[in-house]
This record gives structure tokens, sequence and C-alpha cells, in this order.
């Protein structure tokens, strides 16, 4: 898909599903109602009615910021490696506590107020840990909050917990939201 100035943002964040992160990020766009947009809304009305927006510098720093994204996730299978490897990664699981209950992989952390002030005070910034959700969508918001406080080690399970049962654990229960 070719996005331009002229399509809609559904097509945008279809395309770069962290575009709504890098346009609040970069330019307070799309993070609360009164910034929001609307799926239909073309790339160029956003940019217009946000003082006017140069549309080919937005569209470049969603662009820049996908690549960034990409850098973060981890695929299932190269986490299992890693796990091998090196037994001391740490599993920070998103998803919520039912979910979590229900099924998660072994070693794995719910993330609680507690785990959050421990992360910030005491866990190296520098070590590998690698945020787990559902099906991929929700974690690049965790890691984009861990590496704005300087967690560089932070890594994002592609395609979730569903991901790693689909391809390493054929034991961890997959299951659907509704």
């Amino acid at each position: 898909m070719t996005i331009s100035a002229k399509s809609p943002m559904s097509d945008v964040l279809a395309e770069f599903p962290g575009a709504q992160r890098a346009l609040f990020r970069r330019y307070h766009i799309g993070g609360c109602s009164s910034c929001g947009f609307q799926p239909a809304e073309t790339l160029e009305q956003v940019c217009q009615r946000n003082n006017n927006l140069n549309v080919a510098e937005v569209l470049e720093h969603i662009k820049t910021s996908h690549e960034q994204d990409a850098k973060v996730l981890i695929s299932a299978k190269e986490l299992a490696e890693l796990l091998r490897r090196d037994p001391s990664v740490k599993l920070l699981d998103v998803r919520s506590r039912e979910e979590f209950n229900a099924t998660h992989i072994e070693g794995s952390v719910l993330l609680s107020q507690t785990v959050m002030q421990e992360i910030l005070g005491k866990w190296n910034p520098h070590q590998v840990f690698v945020i787990i959700d559902h099906q991929g969508k929700q974690a690049m918001d965790a890691a984009a909050y861990f590496l704005g406080h300087g967690f560089d080690g932070v890594r994002c399970l592609r395609g979730g917990i569903d991901a790693w049962a689909q391809e390493v654990d054929a034991n961890i229960r997959r299951y659907e939201l509704a």
C-alpha cells in the first residue's frame, strides 16, 4: 500500500501500526479526544487542522518511527532462542490479570504498580527484557514508555502470546477477546 497525503488515517494506521504513537510523541496528535482524528480523515486534513503541518515531514516521521519500532520487535522463535541462551532475560506481561491467570509464558511477570516501581527503581536499563501482550498490538506502547525512561534493552514479542502459542509452545492456550 502506498500512503500519501490523500490516504485516510485508517490506511495510515494499517500500514504503520505505530503511527498514532509517533504522531502523538512529536506533534501531540491522536492521544486524546481534543487532538484525535477520525479513521476517514486524510493525513492531509489532520495536518491542516494541526497548524498546517508539512505532510511530507509528518509522513517521513511516521515512516522513521515505524522503522525504529521494527528494531524493538522480536519473533517468538528468536525469543525462544534468546531464553535458551540466557535464562535471565525477563518477560513482562502487559495483559490483564484475567488473561495472565488463564495462560502465560512460564517465568513471565504481570505488570502491576509494584512491578513498575521495581523496574524503574532497580532494573538495569541496559538489560534485555521482553514485553508480552495478546497479539502484539499494545506492547509497543509499553515499550515506548520504557524507552522514554532510558530502558534501551526493551523488546516486544511480535504477535504477542498468540504467536508464542502458534510458533513455540502449543501448550499455551490461545484465546480471543470479545
